[in-house]
């Protein structure tokens, strides 16, 4: 059976696949995530394929120097501002960005546009994107307060300022799309073909 390794040193990756009964290790080598996203957004490229090309820069980082199956993921968050065009973010950089952030999603809809590339011997032999969008709800300010408090520094983590499976969830009133692509690692369709390559149970 081949390795399975995952390259990403994401807690919610882990536990998706831990939660599986998935058997994999987790190797993860440095990208520039942020000079790939530069160089696309300056070449017009469209938002789901930045998704993709860092999923699969992460994956083939690794790959190229181990044996196995490499799962490399990603997610981008986009938003339609006032003049309707498509704006991408990234994670906040502390709590009074998130606070910001969670200001400007408040009654809005956004999309999470969510890759995931796996990789064998230095080249990828399959890929998938996954798109959800999600409606925030009007919320209070006082709640707004009471959720930076609970959450705190975990709202750095993603790009939306939000976990989920946690607290985040109440910020919500309406979503259509999958569980794992929200939470960055669409599974079921990952198993699929983990399937076809004997890693997980047929």
């Amino acid at each position: 059976m081949s390795r399975l390794i995952l390259a990403s040193g994401s807690a919610i990756r882990r536990e998706i696949l831990d939660g599986a009964g998935l058997d994999y290790e987790v190797i993860v080598r440095p990208v520039d995530e942020a000079s790939i996203k530069e160089a696309m957004l300056a070449e017009g490229s469209r938002l789901r394929d930045i998704a993709d090309a860092l999923a699969e820069a992460k994956a083939m980082r690794v790959s190229r120097q181990e044996e196995g199956l490499v799962i490399g993921a990603d997610q981008i968050m986009v938003m339609r501002d006032e003049n309707g065009i498509d704006q991408l973010f990234d994670k906040p950089k502390d709590l009074v960005e998130a606070r910001s952030r969670l200001l400007e999603m408040r009654g809005k809809k956004h999309e999470l546009i969510g890759a995931v590339v796996i990789c064998e011997n230095g080249a990828p032999v399959w890929r998938h994107i996954c798109r959800t969008k999600l409606w925030v709800r009007d919320f209070s300010d006082s709640f707004l307060d009471w959720y930076i408090e609970i959450e705190g520094e975990a709202l750095t983590k993603s790009v939306g300022a939000y976990r989920f499976e946690g607290p985040g969830a109440q910020l919500f009133e309406k979503v259509e799309g999958g569980f794992f692509g929200i939470l960055g690692l669409d599974l079921l369709p990952v198993l699929d073909y983990l399937r076809t390559r004997g890693i997980a149970q047929s």
